[in-house]
């Protein structure tokens, strides 16, 4: 006897004359197709769009020592004059700088009554401060208002282009800060604490942009029988020794593949079970018809 392969065919086929298309089918069909179509699509998405995983450790920098963090501010005060008013930096390590120049950009704002300071420094990994006042300047205003508008204020590398980087705004949380609203005579004083942060893309590059919480608080610093200081506007800041670890990864691809197998049989196993069932209760509504009218 000759052996025939056809014999282990599971697939079998049912000849075309013995099936019988039907409206309802065709409905189904189509409704299924659809719905297959847009859940493959949506798989594809999500394979295409790279996933970020975070973790938290605690990072110790190589013989005690740590790069200095880039910080940038873009702040207006509205009622002090550019030529008093500047950038001054102190830490805990003894750094003490008044009227710091370097990167920094001065714009008259308000009719030349008010200043727009642009700057880029460094700070070390150490609890410290900058502030916004007018301590460098040779002579002191008559009117020691620091109402301002903070525009920017950012550490370490910008995530501009990182659109997958969750929570965005804790890198920002103080862009376009209005503190308008205050007393001519306030002290505004900035608390923040540094998330130190490592964002790896696909590539493996590496940026160390940082996030930051704030509490605000203001004061008055004259005091009640004269004297005192002119108001100043203090980032007071201090490291969280956590590190935040934010990894781009992509879906495998067998996952991908497995995912679209399951997407398209189960739907269409789904999609017969609904067929068949209608059909089943068509045919039987027909015969129930038919046997009443005989």
């Amino acid at each position: 006897m000759q052996f025939d392969i056809r014999r282990f065919d599971i697939y079998r086929k049912i000849p075309k004359d013995l099936t019988q298309p039907t409206n309802t089918g065709a409905a189904i069909s189509l409704a299924c197709i659809s719905f297959v179509s847009t859940l493959l699509l949506i798989e594809l998405y999500y394979f295409i769009t790279p996933e970020v995983a975070s973790e938290l450790f605690v990072d110790i920098p190589e013989s005690g020592h740590a790069d200095r963090i880039p910080v940038h501010i873009d702040i207006t005060v509205l009622n002090i004059g550019c030529q008093y008013v500047g950038i001054d930096i102190q830490d805990d390590l003894g750094r003490h700088e008044v009227g710091f120049i370097d990167n920094t950009l001065k714009t008259p704002e308000n009719n030349g009554a008010g200043c727009r300071i642009n700057a880029s420094f460094k700070i070390n990994r150490v609890p410290g401060n900058f502030h916004i006042s007018t301590h460098s300047a040779s002579s002191q205003p008559t009117d020691g208002d620091m109402k301002h508008v903070i525009h920017e204020l950012t550490f370490g590398d910008t995530i501009k282009g990182f659109r997958q980087i969750p929570n965005r705004k804790a890198f920002h949380p103080l862009r376009r800060f209005n503190n308008t609203n205050r007393p001519s005579h306030a002290s505004h004083d900035y608390l923040l604490k540094i998330v130190p942060t490592i964002y790896e893309d696909l590539g493996s590059v590496r940026r160390y942009p940082y996030q930051f919480t704030f509490f605000y608080r203001e004061y008055n610093p004259y005091q009640p029988h004269g004297g005192g200081m002119i108001p100043a506007i203090w980032f007071r800041y201090d490291l969280i020794p956590i590190t935040v670890k934010y990894t781009e990864h992509r879906q495998k691809f067998y996952t991908f593949i497995t995912s679209i197998c399951a997407v398209v049989g189960g739907s269409f196993t789904v999609a017969s079970i609904i067929d068949s069932l209608i059909f089943t209760a068509s045919e039987l509504f027909k015969k129930f018809e038919i046997g009443k009218t005989t």
